[in-house]
């Protein structure tokens, strides 16, 4: 089997002695399929973290979650050529495998898939998947095809891992919905979970991308958690006008000087159509240029809760 393993040296907390640790790193299609046959022969529950690498904590929360809930966790490592347009960053984007390997190794997963793009699309590949009225609003205005290319290179991963559980990150939510459709719609058996998004200690969304920012850059990217929070403010005190709410939400990001607004929105989580009034479930969504790095993010908008007794009063 074409297989190989990245060796971490892990410093061991209680006897406080190096250990070795073997992180199996599989590249080939029939050898992750042998493998996933073997896990399931052995009556193995598996869950599985989709990623393109660049890891964080937002994707090692994902992993820890998958561990407690599953016998078996693997992760996929693929910079998805597909979903990337012609003037986007698939050149440029964070590759940190060594890294990885050792942030894998530390949480304690069991298999890594890491494909090279001419094994996930041979020669004469040409299937396309068209999530159709959702491929089009929020990012996929300006990222014409991006879902299309997400949706192709999930739906393989699914039926390599055969995972009963993938896990997903909510910072991604117009994609978290394509494919939840996606599984519902081709009848995929197994469980999408998406976990609320990780912040830093400042609010802002972990992401890969965020490497290229500046230290002034991070501190400027502050402002799309402050506006997603000054929504949510909105919503609290009863307003629940949505263009109101947007309008203050474009004040705080265009106060920031190195900010460029791509969208802002408040939409029906399921089917992205923008809403006239807030209702409980409801997203606020944005995606921001900050420089030139191209940031999203959102939140889903609550109502707070009314005591029962004062109903009564």
């Amino acid at each position: 089997m074409n297989m190989n393993y990245c060796t971490i040296s892990r410093y061991h907390k209680y006897k406080k002695t190096g250990v070795c640790v073997l992180l199996q790193v599989i590249t080939s299609i029939n050898d992750i399929k042998q493998s996933i046959k073997t896990q399931k022969e052995n009556h193995s529950t598996i869950g599985f973290v989709p990623t393109m690498g660049a890891l964080h904590e937002g994707h090692l929360g994902l992993i820890r979650q998958a561990k407690k809930e599953n016998d078996t966790v693997v992760v996929s490592i693929f910079v998805n050529p597909l979903q990337f347009g012609k003037n986007e960053d698939f050149k440029h984007y964070p590759r940190t495998f060594d890294n990885d390997c050792k942030l894998l190794s530390q949480v304690g997963v069991d298999i890594v898939f890491k494909p090279e793009a001419s094994e996930m699309y041979p020669d004469g590949f040409c299937t396309s998947i068209i999530p159709e009225h959702l491929e089009n609003k929020l990012c996929g205005k300006s990222r014409p095809g991006h879902f299309r290319g997400v949706a192709v290179v999930v739906l393989k991963l699914l039926n390599l891992i055969k995972p009963d559980i993938a896990y997903f990150g909510q910072k991604d939510f117009q994609q978290t919905v394509v494919i939840k459709r996606l599984v519902s719609d081709l009848h995929v058996d197994v469980t999408i979970k998406v976990l609320p998004t990780i912040r830093d200690q400042n609010g802002l969304a972990l992401s890969s991308r965020n490497a290229y920012l500046s230290e002034t850059e991070k501190n400027d990217a502050l402002c799309l958690y402050k506006a997603l929070t000054k929504a949510q403010a909105m919503v609290n005190a009863g307003i629940m006008n949505t263009e109101e709410i947007v309008r203050e939400m474009e004040k705080i990001i265009t106060h920031c000087k190195s900010a460029t607004i791509d969208y802002i929105s408040v939409v029906d989580p399921e089917t992205f159509e923008s809403e006239t009034k807030v209702r409980s479930g409801d997203v606020a969504l944005l995606a921001v240029r900050i420089g030139k790095t191209r940031l999203i993010d959102n939140i889903i908008l609550t109502f707070l809760m009314v005591l029962a007794w004062f109903s009564l009063c």
